[in-house]
């Protein structure tokens, strides 16, 4: 069973952009329920499907699964509920742990969230100074509900 654990922050300056080179990234959604969404990825030159489960807290049940991106790219133009998520991610390494950061284009354009994966709910962790105000519990960042209520239409 994989599990993910995660808490989600937004950034308050571009100073990431120095750290690392962010790679592109298209996702799409083919099902959103209230148990969970199924998502496909083209993360760079590789390919992926995903199932998570319902947030409980700020942990949850996650699979992922790497197949051709060839497949990924066309459920995502066939199979997967439009408008497509597209960023730049960046790998940062800091104090132990590495955050993700998320530059959003498009309709989301503007965003830029950070999110951290910890082992356990309750350990503890260093932000590094970009890291801004924390949003885990507020739905609006899930990227599967950024589909249906862009950032720029907030």
């Amino acid at each position: 069973m994989g599990q993910e654990i995660e808490r989600k922050f937004l950034v308050n300056s571009d100073e990431f952009k120095q750290l690392a080179k962010g790679i592109h990234y298209r996702q799409g959604y083919m099902s959103r329920t209230d148990k969970g969404v199924v998502r496909v990825r083209i993360a760079g030159d590789n390919g992926f499907l995903t199932i998570k489960g319902k947030k409980s807290g700020i942990s949850r049940l996650e699979y992922e699964y790497g197949i051709p991106v060839e497949d990924a790219a066309e459920m995502l133009d066939r199979l997967c509920m439009k408008p497509d998520i597209e960023k730049y991610r960046y790998h940062i390494d800091f104090e132990g742990f590495t955050w993700e950061v998320d530059e959003f284009l498009g309709a989301n354009a503007g965003l830029v969230v950070a999110e951290i994966e910890l082992p356990e709910e309750d350990t503890p962790f260093t932000k590094p100074d970009w890291i801004g105000i924390e949003v885990s519990h507020d739905a609006r960042y899930f990227n599967s509900n950024l589909i249906k209520h862009p950032y720029s239409e907030w």
